[in-house]
């Protein structure tokens, strides 16, 4: 696992596994094609969604790993490195994955709104696991662009092969969806246990020293991905996790001006601002009036 093979073109990842490339910025690419082979480390340079079907060892990714089970999709942007750790075995890929370079939607709808499709910053522990009927979704979406790529190319092709990746990320925001939903005893278990992680920093020195607490801060302590914790946030709340952290410090700012031995710049240090005008432009924004005048009407 400690070498990385690259794969900087779709060609790349087509010659890797005996896929014919049909064209040089997509492909639906069959791995049971590939020869038989060992886990590796892989770098893509290009957007990559796996639909697993064979348990193949443990996938790596970052420094998680993910117990692979069938019928899972993965997503990866460019740039991401991951793998399969085998244990030194030799198994037989299966299964999908469909590759597109960013150039394909560039200047297209998709193009403009890629980065909306969260889930590509997802760890592979927060992998999208499909029941028979979504997977068959996913096969049927899969055959539509495959059918555009064996499909003599006409003015048609980019716009057609475009939009049925775009109605297949659609469809994966709303498999998310229902995974949330269906996971929803565990969502609630991560914001219990964000509530607590905010309340035990407030009581710490942290504010102080640290400053305040980020998005990525809570998402890291508690083991995962940025997107996938704002997503949870978000579907549980209502709020961003940026909004539920703020209405937390809002909460603890309107106790602490109540103490009037403290001024309100003593109490914006405390709580981890760097500049009391950043706290009073905040606290005004949040609750309507400044946190003296509020103070005066309390």
């Amino acid at each position: 696992m400690d070498n990385i093979r690259r794969f900087e073109t779709i060609n790349d990842y087509n010659v890797f596994n005996n896929n014919e490339t049909l064209h040089p910025l997509v492909s639906v690419v069959d791995l049971s094609k590939a020869n038989p082979r060992q886990g590796s480390k892989m770098y893509f340079g290009f957007y990559t969604i796996f639909l697993k079907d064979v348990k193949c060892g443990d996938l790596v990714y970052g420094k998680q790993t993910y117990d692979y089970q069938e019928g899972t999709l993965v997503f990866l942007a460019p740039g991401q490195i991951a793998g399969v750790n085998s244990n030194g075995e030799t198994y037989q890929p299966k299964g999908y994955a469909l590759t597109f370079h960013a150039d394909l939607v560039h200047g297209t709808s998709l193009g403009k709104h890629i980065h909306d499709y969260t889930f590509f910053g997802y760890q592979s522990n927060e992998a999208l696991h499909l029941s028979e009927r979504e997977r068959n979704i996913v096969l049927e979406c899969f055959s539509k662009i495959e059918y555009e790529l064996e499909h003599a190319i006409d003015k048609h092709s980019k716009t057609l092969i475009v939009s049925n990746i775009e109605l297949f990320l659609n469809y994966c925001t709303r498999f998310y969806d229902r995974q949330f939903i269906t996971r929803e005893e565990v969502h609630q278990g991560i914001l219990g246990r964000f509530e607590k992680l905010l309340n035990e920093y407030f009581k710490t020195d942290k504010p102080q020293t640290v400053g305040l607490p980020s998005v990525a801060h809570c998402a890291d302590e508690l083991h995962l991905s940025a997107g996938y914790f704002g997503d949870v946030i978000k579907k549980e709340t209502g709020k961003t996790a940026q909004e539920y952290i703020q209405a937390k410090l809002m909460d603890l700012a309107k106790e602490k001006v109540f103490d009037t031995n403290k001024s309100i710049s003593e109490i914006a240090y405390e709580l981890g601002f760097k500049y009391p005008q950043h706290f009073t432009r905040l606290f005004k924004q949040k609750v309507g009036v400044t946190p003296n005048e509020y103070r005066l009407l309390n």
